[in-house]
C-alpha cells in the first residue's frame, strides 16, 4: 500500500501505521517527510511550515514511536514529553490527534488548559505523564502547585511558536529553560520566522536541523486571495452579500475585537445565516459547543477572534474573510491558513477601508506582493484624510515583530461604537496615495494641530495666556505663595463681614 510503504519508508514501525491509516492519510506530506527522520534520530528541529501541512503528525509520529519503545514505568508526577501551544482549542486537538495515532498503546496523553477544573487535572496528572500537552499559563499554574515534575522532560515541542511570542508567553517559555535541567530534545515550529523566533531558537535548541517548507510570510498556493476597497459602504452589508453568495461553502470571519465578533455574529444570524462565534469572553465550553456546531454542519458561518481561532483545523472551510484587517501582517497568513487545507482549495477575501490602507501595505510588504482588486478603487487621498488613517508605528521590538501594533480608529459603517464620524483631533496623519508602493514604507505626512481659541483656553473665570512662558524655580514657587496669601486675605475679609 502507498502509505504504509511511505510513511514506513520514514523509518515509522509497523503498528504505529495503522494509526497513521486511520489518521486518514494517504502518503507523508513535505513537513513529514523531512521531519520524521530527523526527530527519529534524536535531533532538533526548527520547523517552518503553513498550517494544514501536517506539523502534529510530523512531530506526534516519531515522538509515539520513541516513547512506546521506553520499558521505564512512570514515576508519580511524572512529565517524559511536553508539547505547548498557544491556546486551548490548539492544545486540545493536538491531544486528539496524538490519541488517534497511538491506538493500541499503554501511552498516558494529557491536556491541560485554562477554562477547565485544575483539581480534575491535578488528580490526572498524579499518575504520571507521558505526552502532556498544555497552554503555557496552566502550565505554570500546576507547576507553582507542584502538580508535575518538569526535570524529567527529554522532550520539549513548541507549536506555532510565533503565536505564543505575540501572546506575550516569551516570559514563561525563559523560565521553562531554567526548569529543564535534563537533558532534551527540541522541535520548534512556526508559520512565520520573525527575528524573536531565531532568538528563541538559540536559547531553546542545539545545532537544529532547519527545514522550510514555505518561505516566511509565503501563502498556500491554492489560496486565491481578493481584496475589496469599501469606501462609504457599510462593511456589515457588504459582508452579508458576500456571504450569500456563497450559501452552500463553509466560511471562517476575522474580527479584531471580542464584542465586534459577537456583534456581527448577532447580526448574522438575525439576518437568516447559520453563524457561530468563539472568542474570549466565552466560556470553554461554549467555544466548544460552537466549535462543535461548525464541525458538524449545524453553523456554516464561524465568526471568530485571531486567539479563538488558533485551534480551529476543519477540513472543508471554503472561504476565509478577513472582516477586521489584522494589526500584525504574520497573523494574516495566519488567518488564510484555515481553507486550503490539505491540499484543498480555497478563497481568502480580505475588507479595505481607508482607515486600513496601511495594514494592507504592511500585509502586502510581508507578501511581497499587491493583493488582487475584487472591487472597488484603492482610496483616494481625500477618502484618507475624510477618514484619519494612522500611519504605521514602528514597535521598539517588544512585541518581538517589529510591525504594527498601533490602535486603528474604526469608522462608523454599522459595526463601530462611534455613534459618528471621527473628531478633528483623531486625524493626526494622513498617507500618500499617489503613485502609493505597498512594498516600499511609507513616510506619513503629519497635519498641524489647530490653534485653540479663546473660549477653548478660557477656564472658568481665570484666563491663560497662550503667549506666556511657563515660570520655573523660584520664581515659581513666590508666585504660588503670593497668589495662596490673597486667597487667604480674601477669605479673612469674607469671614469678617459674615460676623
Amino acid at each position: 500500500m502507498f502509505l504504509v510503504t511511505g510513511f514506513a519508508e520514514l523509518g515509522l514501525d509497523t503498528a504505529l501505521l495503522k494509526g497513521v491509516e486511520a489518521a486518514g492519510y494517504s502518503a507523508p506530506s513535505p513537513i513529514q517527510e523531512q521531519a520524521i527522520p530527523v526527530v527519529l534520530k534524536g535531533g532538533d528541529v526548527l520547523g517552518l511550515a503553513q498550517t494544514g501541512t501536517g506539523k502534529t503528525a510530523a512531530f506526534g509520529l516519531p515522538l509515539i514511536q520513541k516513547l512506546t519503545a521506553l520499558d521505564t514505568d512512570l514515576s508519580e508526577r511524572q512529565v517524559r514529553s511536553l508539547i505547548l501551544a498557544p491556546t486551548r482549542e490548539l492544545v486540545l486537538q493536538i491531544a486528539e490527534a496524538l490519541k488517534s495515532y497511538a491506538q493500541g498503546s499503554d501511552l498516558r496523553i494529557l491536556s491541560v488548559v485554562g477554562g477547565a477544573s485544575i483539581n480534575v487535572q491535578i488528580k490526572f496528572l498524579l499518575k504520571g505523564t507521558d505526552i502532556l500537552v498544555a497552554t503555557p499559563g496552566r502550565l505554570m499554574d500546576l507547576y507553582e502547585r507542584e502538580a508535575l515534575f518538569l526535570d524529567g522532560v527529554d522532550t520539549l515541542i513548541l507549536d506555532e511558536a510565533d503565536q505564543m511570542l505575540d501572546l506575550g508567553f516569551i516570559h514563561v517559555l525563559r523560565h521553562l529553560t531554567k526548569i529543564l535541567t535534563a537533558p532534551r530534545q527540541t522541535l520548534l515550529f512556526s508559520a512565520t520566522m520573525p527575528a524573536p523566533i531565531a532568538r528563541l531558537s538559540r536559547d531553546f535548541q542545539n545545532d537544529p536541523v532547519r527545514i522550510e517548507v514555505a518561505p516566511a510570510g509565503r501563502t498556500a498556493d491554492k489560496i486565491t486571495q481578493w481584496v475589496h476597497y469599501i469606501g462609504t459602504q457599510n462593511r456589515v452589508d457588504f459582508l452579508k452579500n458576500c456571504l450569500a453568495e456563497h450559501m452552500d461553502g463553509v466560511s471562517v470571519v476575522f474580527a479584531r475585537t471580542k464584542r465586534g465578533t459577537e456583534k456581527l455574529k448577532n447580526v448574522l444570524v438575525d439576518e437568516g445565516f447559520a453563524a457561530e462565534s468563539v472568542h474570549g469572553n466565552k466560556s470553554q465550553a461554549q467555544r466548544d459547543k460552537a466549535i462543535r456546531d461548525f464541525k458538524s454542519g449545524k453553523a456554516n458561518i464561524l465568526v471568530a477572534t485571531d486567539v479563538a481561532a488558533r485551534g480551529i483545523d476543519i477540513s472543508g472551510v471554503s472561504h476565509v474573510y478577513n472582516y477586521d484587517l489584522p494589526d500584525v501582517p504574520e497573523i494574516y497568513v495566519h488567518r488564510i491558513g484555515r481553507t486550503a487545507r490539505a491540499g484543498a482549495e480555497g478563497e481568502a477575501i480580505s475588507f479595505c477601508r481607508p482607515v486600513d490602507l496601511h495594514l494592507l501595505a504592511e500585509i502586502e510588504k510581508l507578501l511581497g506582493k499587491r493583493l488582487p482588486v475584487a472591487s472597488g478603487e484603492r482610496p483616494t487621498a481625500e477618502e484618507i484624510r475624510k477618514y484619519g488613517a494612522k500611519p504605521v508605528k514602528k514597535t521598539s521590538g517588544k512585541s518581538g515583530r517589529g510591525t504594527s501594533n498601533a490602535k486603528v480608529q474604526a469608522v462608523n459603517d454599522g459595526s463601530s461604537s462611534r455613534s459618528g464620524p471621527l473628531s478633528a483631533k483623531t486625524k493626526t496623519a494622513t498617507l500618500q496615495v499617489e503613485n502609493w508602493n505597498p512594498l516600499e514604507s511609507e513616510k506619513p505626512t503629519k497635519k498641524r494641530r489647530p490653534k485653540k481659541s479663546a473660549n477653548e483656553v478660557e477656564q472658568g473665570t481665570a484666563f491663560v495666556e497662550r503667549s506666556a512662558p511657563a515660570k520655573k524655580g523660584k520664581q515659581a514657587k513666590k508666585a504660588s505663595a503670593k497668589r495662596s496669601a490673597s486667597r487667604r486675605k480674601a477669605a479673612a475679609k469674607r469671614a469678617l463681614r459674615r460676623t
